[in-house]
């Protein structure tokens, strides 16, 4: 866990979380042909609830605002047993992001967004910290994003998913001296091919996962929708195909991907990132996003479901991770 008491003195827990989570919740109005509904999301958001659904002791600290979008959030994560850590409120209002679906199923979005984070110290260290999206770029809070991985990384894994928002950064150069910023602060990246054409236009995407571990990280794994997921390591890389799956929608199939690859990480043991873990890791990845895409919004899988083989009249069209 990521906080202190007022009295800075560090306060007694009976459960150390195995993954923390700092980044931005919000509430996604999701309009369709069918209409307008509401969903708890934000990328952070989502991983901490796919890691709770997994059954991953997971908190997030995050900043919600005092209104009924904050409470709907904090439910759902309550929901997956998800714990919202001390500082994740405030008195202001909850970010929204309204998202359009295209007749294939993909999202597009706009945001209503600030992002402050309240000033917190570390009292103890899960197994894996997690961060990503605009929580890592936008103003005042990304800079105790930063600060906070400053002081984790050396003591337990971090992983990272940039989910370039383009409309909400500044120039593609500044954001990506952001993102390479961080890199070096972490273990492992995942970022989707759009986030690799953005931030590295005239690189392949092997040569942009290579960029990446030559800043410091372990793992670099890039997904590519229907047509999988790169894996690379130092020593080796690999591509995973994409589970077929009937598409609803694309919403939070990429944090899915996420979560499902952090589960991965934590139960893999002492194995290390040889090809064989690397495939696993990126099968079971994959096989969360083909649940999560085939069912409305942000709705990834429990445990039991990711263990369980998918129906085979299910098995019809590429699904997408982002």
């Amino acid at each position: 866990m990521l906080t202190t008491s007022p009295n800075g003195t560090k306060p007694a827990t009976p459960t150390t979380p195995d993954v923390v989570v700092i980044g931005e919740a919000l509430v996604d109005v999701v309009t369709s042909p069918q209409g307008t509904v509401e969903h708890p999301g934000g990328s952070p958001m989502n991983v901490a609830y796919g890691l709770g659904r997994l059954g991953i002791t997971t908190a997030l600290l995050t900043s919600l605002g005092d209104d009924a979008r904050g409470a709907a959030i904090e439910a759902h994560l309550r929901g997956a047993g998800v714990e919202l850590l001390p500082g994740s409120k405030s008195a202001g209002r909850t970010a929204s992001a309204t998202a359009t679906l295209a007749p294939d199923g993909s999202a597009s979005y706009e945001f209503d967004i600030s992002w402050e984070l309240a000033p917190v110290a570390p009292a103890y260290l899960p197994r894996v910290v997690h961060t990503g999206s605009i929580a890592t770029f936008l103003a005042p809070g990304a800079a105790a994003v930063k600060a906070l991985l400053e002081q984790s990384h050396r003591e337990c894994m971090v992983t990272y998913d940039p989910n370039i928002r383009p409309d909400l950064l500044g120039s593609q150069a500044e954001a990506r001296s952001i993102f390479e910023d961080l890199v070096p602060l972490t273990d492992v990246v995942k970022l989707s091919d759009e986030d690799a054409v953005w931030l590295y236009p005239h690189l392949s995407l092997e040569d942009a996962a290579a960029r990446i571990l030559g800043l410091g990280a372990g793992l670099a794994v890039v997904t590519r929708g229907g047509e999988g997921s790169l894996l690379a390591t130092p020593a080796t890389s690999l591509h995973i195909p994409s589970i077929r799956s009937v598409v609803a929608d694309t919403i939070g199939a990429g944090d899915s991907y996420m979560a499902a690859l952090i589960y991965g990480l934590l139960t893999r043991g002492t194995e290390g990132l040889g090809l064989e873990v690397l495939e696993s890791l990126g099968r079971t990845a994959s096989k969360a996003a083909a649940i999560t895409v085939r069912r409305p919004g942000a709705n990834p899988p429990t445990s039991a479901e990711l263990m369980a083989d998918l129906p085979a009249a299910e098995v019809a069209a590429p699904a997408v991770a982002s």
